[in-house]
C-alpha cells in the first residue's frame, strides 16, 4: 500500500473548513478573507484577528498545572482513569479563539530563496523562511537519506537519534554535533519507529526489529502481515498496527531476554495506522475510517468510533480527551459521558488532510498541538482554542514528526530532518 501522498492523493477529500460566521460588530468586523487564511490587502480595512469572545478569556486549566500529552513518543504518562462520574468542564473551551494574535501571512515559501537566487531580499512578496510564528525557531537541518523519513526517535537518557526512512535505512545521529554515527541497512521500508527505555522498535514489513540500545541486542519479533504502520507501548506490552488490519501484542521476558507474542486483537477491516494509549485504554486508527477503543486489562474492544469519513491518519491523548485527525480534513475532539461511552465534543476544520498530531509544551509551558498535513506543513495551535501559532513549512510531505526534551521537536520529510527548539521566555523586569 502507497500512503506516499503528494499530487497522487489516492484517498478522497470530503469537506472543508464550514463558512466561518461573520462576528457583527457595531464598529469591527473580521476579515472573512483572513479567516480563510488568503487575505492580500495591505492595509485591509477590516480585522485580522478574532474578536473577545464576551465572557472573556476562559483557561481550560484552573490550576495552572499543564496539561499532560500521551502519545506514542511516551511524553507523558498515561491520563487518570475516569471515574463514573466524571464530568467534563472544558467543552466550551474548544475552538474559542483566544487573546494569542493568529499567525497569517503570505503563506508561501519564495522558490528562488530556496535556490538562493532570490533579489528582493526583505521585500519579497513571499516567505524567506521554512516558518511563520514566533516563540520557535530551526537549530539545524541534517540530510542523509535517500528517501522521506518516515520515523524519528529519541531514546530518553542518550545523545543519539534515531531516523528510520523509506530508503530501507536507520541512521543514528549525535545529538551535540549533528553528525552521522552509523547506517543500519534493514531490507524493507521503515514505516514506524518508538522508543521505550533502552529499547528501539522498528517496524518493517513483515517484522518489528528491536535494539536494547545499551547492550546491543538485536532481536526481530515475527508475526505481523504486510507492513508495519504504528507502534506503542502500554501496560508492559508492545503493540503493533499492521497492513491487515491485526494489533499485534508482546510482553517482554526478563529470564530469556525476548519477547513473547501476547495477543492478537482483530476488528479493523484494513490497515491499522495509529495507536495510542490513555486513561487504561488502547487506541486505534485505521484505514477502515474508524477508532476503536480496547480495555488494556481484557484487550477487548470496548467501542468503534465512525464519525471521520475518511482513513485517520494519527490518535493524540491530551488529559481526559482523545484528539483523531484524518485526511477528511477534519480533527475530532472526544470525550467522555457519564457510561464511558466516547462522544465528539468538537470538530476542527482544515483546508487540507491530516497525517500526523502530535502534543507538547511551549517554553511557557502552555499546551501546543503540532498538526501535519498533506500540503507539506506543520500547523501549530494552542490548546483547547485553537487558535494559531505558526507554521512549518517543507519542499516535501512531511511524514514523521517527534518532541522531544527542553522544548525540542523534529519533523522529517523527503530533504531529511529538521530540529526545532521553543525559545526561552523573555524575562520580564
Amino acid at each position: 500500500m502507497d500512503l506516499d501522498g503528494g499530487n497522487r492523493r489516492v484517498f478522497n477529500r470530503v469537506g472543508g473548513p464550514s463558512a466561518t460566521s461573520t462576528d457583527s460588530s457595531k464598529h469591527q468586523k473580521v476579515c472573512y478573507h483572513w479567516r480563510a487564511g488568503k487575505c492580500t490587502r495591505f492595509p485591509c480595512p477590516f480585522l485580522h484577528s478574532e474578536l473577545p469572545h464576551p465572557s472573556g478569556p476562559t483557561t481550560a486549566n484552573g490550576s495552572g498545572a499543564p496539561k499532560r500529552f500521551a502519545d506514542d513518543s511516551g511524553f507523558s504518562g498515561p491520563a487518570p482513569r475516569r471515574g463514573p462520574n466524571f464530568n467534563n468542564n472544558y467543552n466550551n473551551s474548544w475552538g474559542r479563539m483566544g487573546a494569542n494574535k493568529v499567525v497569517r501571512k503570505t503563506e508561501k515559501v519564495c522558490n528562488y530563496w530556496v535556490q538562493g537566487s532570490c533579489n528582493y531580499g526583505d521585500k519579497c512578496r513571499f516567505l524567506h523562511s521554512w516558518s511563520l510564528g514566533e516563540g520557535f525557531t530551526m537549530l539545524n537541518h541534517l540530510d542523509g537519506h535517500q528517501k522521506v523519513v518516515s520515523g524519528i526517535a529519541l531514546p530518553a537518557g542518550m545523545d543519539k537519534l534515531y531516523t528510520g526512512s523509506k530508503d530501507e535505512t536507520v541512521r543514528a545521529w549525535d545529538t551535540n554535533s549533528g553528525q552521522c554515527m552509523g547506517v543500519i541497512n534493514l531490507g524493507g521500508e521503515v514505516g514506524c519507529m518508538i522508543s521505550e527505555g533502552p529499547w528501539l522498535f522498528v517496524g518493517i514489513p513483515n517484522v518489528v526489529k528491536a535494539w536494547n540500545t545499551q547492550t546491543n541486542q538485536e532481536l526481530s519479533l515475527s508475526g505481523p502481515v504486510g507492513q508495519v504502520y504504528t507502534m506503542v507501548v502500554g501496560n508492559d506490552l508492545l503493540f503493533a498496527g499492521t497492513q491487515d488490519g491485526t494489533i499485534l501484542a508482546w510482553k517482554f521476558n526478563a529470564i530469556t531476554s525476548s519477547f513473547e507474542p501476547a495477543a492478537s486483537l482483530k476488528g479493523h477491516a484494513l490497515a491499522v495506522l495509529s495507536l495510542v494509549v490513555g486513561a487504561n485504554r488502547l487506541y486505534s486508527g485505521s484505514i477502515d475510517h474508524s477508532v476503536k477503543v480496547w480495555s488494556l486489562e481484557t484487550l477487548q474492544c470496548l467501542q468503534t468510533l465512525t464519525e471521520h469519513t475518511n482513513v485517520v491518519m494519527s490518535l493524540l491523548c491530551w488529559e481526559q480527551f482523545l484528539l483523531s485527525c484524518s485526511l477528511d480534513q477534519t480533527i475530532k475532539v472526544w470525550v467522555a459521558t457519564e457510561n464511558g461511552n466516547l462522544e465528539v465534543t468538537y470538530t476542527h476544520n482544515e483546508d487540507h488532510g491530516l497525517l500526523n498530531l502530535r502534543g507538547m509544551h511551549d517554553s511557557e509551558s502552555k499546551p501546543v498541538l503540532l498538526c501535519v498535513c498533506n500540503d507539506n506543513s506543520v500547523r501549530l495551535y494552542d490548546l483547547p482554542s485553537f487558535s494559531e501559532r505558526g507554521k512549518i513549512f517543507a519542499k516535501q510531505e512531511i511524514r514523521a514528526i517527534e518532541v522531544g526534551p527542553g522544548g525540542l521537536f523534529f519533523t522529517g520529510d523527503g530533504t531529511g530532518f529538521r530540529v526545532w527548539k521553543w525559545a526561552e521566555p523573555i524575562a520580564k523586569s
